[in-house]
């Protein structure tokens, strides 16, 4: 038996794409560290366990870059040839819709659905009303296992969780059907995100969803819910950590029971996004999903573009001053950059510090502000967070930013595989 981009091949015979038990989603903007990032999910294996490989690469992050999802299925077909990687591996359609998937349909066997535009709007009052009536088990007392106290909700509560997500999952199965009619049933992977939302989801919220899943036949293999707390882009979570794990361990509970009630997929885990270098969370999510013989999908996006320009930074020379160019502009055009991604970053621009200053700075000054090493007093979240969403500058730069990480290219992927291995990895599945 092997493996063949995830699918599982006896014979002749393929049962269909299944996403391992634990699984890392690792963007790259620029699509060249996918060497140094497999390299990582290789160290994993080297200690028996398997981590596997999602590439991840939104629309908007392809559109901004003007790159085309073919290039990050060519260098990861790369990595994996070139390192001899026999376990599975995938490619992620990052948060597409009706109207970007199509670009992604020959490249990807992954496919975040992102309906975060319809969560709110309400279905059509005979489509809650049939829920309703299929499910009658959802109003009353509701025990789920493992959570302590029962649920209790009557007709009206059912009634206002459909109002506010059955449209969005009623989009979600027409993207599902598009992609069964162009790449065939059991093709790839379905994720459902529901982090976009203004509040997380409460266990019975979350049964209830599923439930709604269940019903339009999707087969999701993870799902994406909101949790307490802001998970800013390439920072640390901030919030609080006990409730952050609660609900961790009760969403794995409503999901288990949702599993075994309505017939999802066994494999059905929890996707973290935003989830790089929330490492104040870590343990609950290692401990969590040990308790529960859980899965885990940890999507880790911009990490890789940041690892990159410590790496031209820490190689001094031209990398030092590609690095710093970026930076000053960055904050020349810090508006333009961070409106997009206005609710997951927090600056505070009176402690960014000057392009003229950043210009005069070491390459140990400019790492040590960037790296994520919180005991270290240098170190800058508000700097990070531009930066993090400033790969725009680098894109615009065209060959001197490639050609830059091609001349550096030891330093910056042993920045990219040990941040994935050291910082992620080892305490998210390892619990080390």
């Amino acid at each position: 038996m092997r493996s063949i981009r995830g699918e599982t091949v006896s014979g002749s015979a393929i049962k269909g794409l299944e996403l391992p038990k634990f699984s890392i989603g690792v963007g790259d903007r620029f699509a060249h560290q996918a060497k140094a990032q497999l390299a990582a999910c290789i160290k994993a294996a080297e200690v028996g366990i398997d981590v596997i490989p999602v590439w991840n690469k939104s629309n908007r992050e392809h559109t901004i870059i003007g790159s085309e999802p073919a290039v990050t299925r060519i260098a990861a077909d790369a990595a994996v040839k070139e390192l001899g990687w026999t376990k599975p591996y995938f490619l992620d359609a990052d948060h597409i819709n009706l109207k970007t998937v199509g670009r992604f349909l020959d490249s990807c066997e992954f496919f975040t659905l992102d309906v975060a535009d319809m969560i709110g709007q309400p279905a059509k009052p005979e489509d809650v009303a049939a829920f309703l009536t299929a499910h009658p088990e959802l109003v009353g007392t509701v025990t789920i296992p493992h959570i302590n106290e029962p649920f209790h909700t009557d007709k009206a509560f059912v009634e206002g969780v459909a109002n506010k997500f059955l449209a969005a999952v009623q989009n979600a199965a027409e993207i599902y059907q598009l992609l069964v009619k162009s790449k065939g049933e059991g093709r790839f992977i379905p994720e459902i995100s529901m982090d976009e939302t203004d509040y997380p989801q409460t266990p019975i919220e979350m049964l209830i969803i599923l439930a709604m899943i269940a019903d339009a036949r999707i087969p999701i293999q993870t799902i994406a819910p909101k949790f307490t707390g802001r998970f800013n882009k390439g920072v640390d979570y901030v919030g609080d950590v006990k409730q952050f794990a609660k609900e961790f361990e009760e969403d794995l509970a409503a999901i288990a029971f949702a599993v075994a009630k309505y017939g999802l997929p066994a494999n059905l885990k929890m996707s973290i996004h935003s989830g790089s270098d929330k490492f104040s969370i870590y343990k609950a999510i290692h401990d969590g999903a040990k308790k529960f013989n859980a899965g885990v999908h940890l999507k880790t996006a911009g990490t890789t573009w940041l690892e990159e320009l410590i790496g031209l930074a820490e190689s001094g020379g031209n990398g030092l001053v590609v690095a710093k160019e970026i930076y000053a502009e960055a904050l020349a055009h810090m508006g333009e950059l961070t409106l997009p991604y206005a609710t997951v970053i927090d600056i505070d621009q009176s402690k960014l510090p000057s392009a003229a200053e950043v210009n005069g700075w070491t390459s140990e000054q400019y790492t040590s502000a960037l790296r994520h090493d919180q005991s270290n007093p240098a170190y800058n979240r508000n700097l990070r967070q531009l930066l993090h969403v400033g790969f725009k500058i680098a894109a615009k730069l065209g060959p001197r930013y490639l050609d830059a990480l091609v001349a550096d290219e030891e330093i910056v992927a042993k920045n990219v595989t040990e941040n994935l291995w050291e910082r992620h990895i080892k305490p998210v599945f390892l619990g080390l």
